[in-house]
């Protein structure tokens, strides 16, 4: 299983979760991911068909679903696969292409969580000046500086990770192929790319995060200056779901990749993997439909025709 020190690995081998309850967990995380994927694919039939949900907020939840849909595609169907089979062997190039989708996907979804966190500030802060801040072609070029920085950003990050010589061990100890395990089993001094990882990560995460956080903090000076308590309520009310989403995704990813090296544990990596991987992308249609009554409104007309 192991390589020498001479021999060049062409493969990998996934430990996965567990070596026990395969069936179970299967089973359980099968579930899961139809769960996941038809709550999603319904939030975004329910968007296209219904006129009153065609707004900017609207169009981002819609990217926002789609993302979630190839994002826990990446990971989960293999991991399925793994319950299943003894043979946990991934290939070379199949192992660099998850961790790209992994990675594309992950950053696409956090600029688009920063958009939608301004879009929600040019509603309440600029009202009169919210149809030109968020029409159609500006909507349309976030969108797609979303997905272009997600796939361009991770394009030169994996380059470089798959760049370096795999000659040690090939068993990764996790679910599927995380970029800081494949990186410890380089057999050179990986120092400039854990440097590039830093560098990405500090703009991946943080940066969009200090867009969210400004937008907020625009926001609640707005909403605190309205004299009604239930105008307040109202008002800041439209932005619920995209914080709940927004704290279950940076505070899981942040947990994830910059906790300390006495707490990097595969265990305690795995659970938390699991939870940005898994669980967000299945509660973030709960969230958006729950505590949105229009949204709720028009999925029940959708599916009562």
């Amino acid at each position: 299983m192991a390589k020498t020190n001479e021999t060049q690995v062409n493969n990998f081998i996934l430990l996965g979760l567990s070596d026990h309850l395969q069936s179970s967990l299967f089973v359980f995380f099968f579930f899961i991911y139809v769960f996941t994927l038809m709550g999603n694919i319904l939030i975004i039939f329910t968007v296209t068909w219904a006129p009153q949900l065609h707004s900017p907020m609207y169009f981002f939840l819609r990217n926002l679903s789609l993302t979630e849909i190839f994002y826990i595609s990446v990971t989960v169907p293999r991991m399925l696969r793994d319950f299943l089979h003894q043979d946990k062997h991934i290939s070379f190039f199949g192992c660099a292409g998850q961790l790209y989708f992994f990675c594309f996907l992950g950053t696409t979804e956090c600029f688009l969580l920063a958009f939608m966190a301004y879009d929600r500030y040019a509603a309440i802060c600029h009202p009169l000046h919210y149809v030109t801040k968020m029409s159609k072609t500006k909507c349309l070029m976030f969108s797609l500086g979303s997905w272009m920085a997600g796939m361009i950003l991770s394009l030169g990050q994996i380059s470089f990770v798959f760049s370096l010589p795999f000659c040690k061990s090939n068993i990764i100890d996790h679910f599927f192929c995380d970029i800081l395990p494949v990186v410890k089993l380089a057999c050179s001094d990986t120092f400039a790319n854990e440097l590039a990882i830093l560098i990405y990560s500090s703009f991946v995460i943080p940066f969009p995060f200090l867009l969210i956080v400004v937008s907020y903090v625009r926001i609640l000076i707005s909403v605190m200056r309205i004299r009604s308590a239930a105008g307040r309520t109202k008002t800041f009310s439209t932005c619920g779901s995209h914080l709940t989403s927004v704290s279950l995704f940076y505070g899981t990813a942040t947990i994830t990749y910059l906790r300390t090296k006495s707490n990097d544990t595969p265990r305690w990596s795995k659970v938390f993997s699991l939870l940005y991987i898994v669980f967000i992308p299945m509660l973030n249609p709960l969230i958006y439909s729950l505590r949105n009554k229009e949204m709720k409104k028009a999925m029940k007309m959708l599916l009562h025709k």
